[in-house]
């Protein structure tokens, strides 16, 4: 029967068998979407779970109001979800930022990259607290950003202990120059000036008596030569000029006596024309001893050039090179480079590097003054 059936009406049977698999494969189709669409979604509820029992989330509109904040957020910020929706982050804002921080903060969002970075925000109450924050811009088909994900962690206690070592690692510097300050004096002024005495008398001794005895004439030569070496060691652990005179004087004679003992001709271009406080003069002058000493050591160079210039709130100190250059390895650091960036760190100023091979390097400190 079904035989006759095919051969008498084959074009009737043959619509509805491709029609009823049509069917099948579209219920197949969308069983199988459903069930990837309830993955899916399944997925993106585990990962807000995670995120919003880990971190402090917020989601802004392309001018930053707040679309979205999680109980974290509220929680941290002491602010109820109502008062935050509709409001920019101005709401939690410390000041302690300045206004290029913030610039450059929006300029990398605003151009679709990733800001990554630690903030100081403000509490409710007044209470501040740090985050470590990354913001991930979401961008349309043009490019254009139109949302901002912002993911937060606390990392305020860390600052704290970091504040702790930063301070003693400033008290230990300040102690250590205290100690090279009499140390220096010690040598310079008492062991010193007693070997210079006795120099003097030698002399007296040679000119009463005549003597030409050439033992004499030797003994007063090495006593010669251990006054100069007690002198330079003075001046090595700290030069008394830049106690008496000031950074300037005392980076001045350093570099004639730099260039004389390494050879490198070093231009001094100095706009400073006031005394700074003893703590900003000491930095200044120890990162110009460190950065030339490295250049003498791994620069390979006939010159080399410093700069002191002084604006309304910061003294900006230069020095260059146009040598080997090296590339920069974020997870090792030297001695002399972790010293400066702790001197610099101590008086709240900035020390960046710059160094390209075969280019040469810029070491530049930035010094607050008032």
């Amino acid at each position: 029967m079904s035989e006759d059936l095919n051969q008498e009406y084959p074009e009737v049977i043959g619509e509805n068998v491709t029609e009823l698999l049509s069917h099948l494969g579209d219920h197949i189709s969308d069983s199988l979407f459903q069930q990837d669409l309830r993955h899916s979604l399944k997925q993106l509820s585990n990962v807000k779970f995670a995120l919003d029992e880990s971190s402090i989330v917020a989601v802004t509109d392309h001018r930053g109001k707040i679309l979205y904040v999680n109980d974290k957020f509220c929680e941290i910020s002491k602010y109820p979800r109502i008062e935050l929706i509709g409001r920019d982050h101005r709401i939690i804002n410390s000041g302690y930022h300045e206004k290029e921080f913030m610039t450059d903060l929006w300029q990398t969002i605003s151009s679709g990259k990733v800001w990554r970075g630690e903030i100081k925000n403000k509490a409710k109450d007044g209470s501040v607290y740090w985050v470590d924050t990354t913001i991930v811009p979401f961008v349309d088909e043009e490019g254009q950003s139109y949302q901002y994900l912002a993911i937060r962690n606390e990392v305020t206690e860390l600052k704290r202990v970091q504040e702790e070592l930063q301070l003693m690692m400033s008290q230990v510097m300040q102690i250590q120059e205290e100690e090279r300050r009499k140390f220096s004096r010690e040598l310079h002024d008492g062991i010193g000036q007693s070997l210079f005495s006795l120099l003097i008398h030698m002399d007296r001794l040679i000119g009463e008596e005549n003597i030409k005895n050439s033992e004499i004439t030797l003994l007063r030569e090495n006593v010669t030569f251990i006054i100069e070496e007690v002198r330079s060691l003075a001046w090595q652990i700290r030069p008394s000029v830049l106690d008496d005179l000031g950074v300037v004087p005392a980076v001045r004679t350093y570099i004639e006596n730099y260039a004389n003992h390494y050879g490198i001709r070093v231009e001094l271009d100095s706009r400073l024309r006031r005394r700074l406080g003893a703590l900003e003069e000491t930095t200044i002058y120890r990162v110009i001893q460190e950065a030339l000493t490295n250049i003498a050591k791994y620069a390979d160079v006939s010159e080399a050039r410093v700069t002191v210039h002084e604006s309304d709130s910061v003294v900006e100190v230069q020095i260059e090179d146009r040598g080997k250059g090296f590339v920069r390895n974020s997870s090792s650091r030297g001695v002399g480079l972790f010293s400066m960036e702790e001197r610099a760190k101590s008086i709240g100023g900035k020390l960046t590097i710059h160094s390209e091979l075969g280019e040469g390097s810029t070491v530049t400190l930035m010094v607050p003054v008032k």
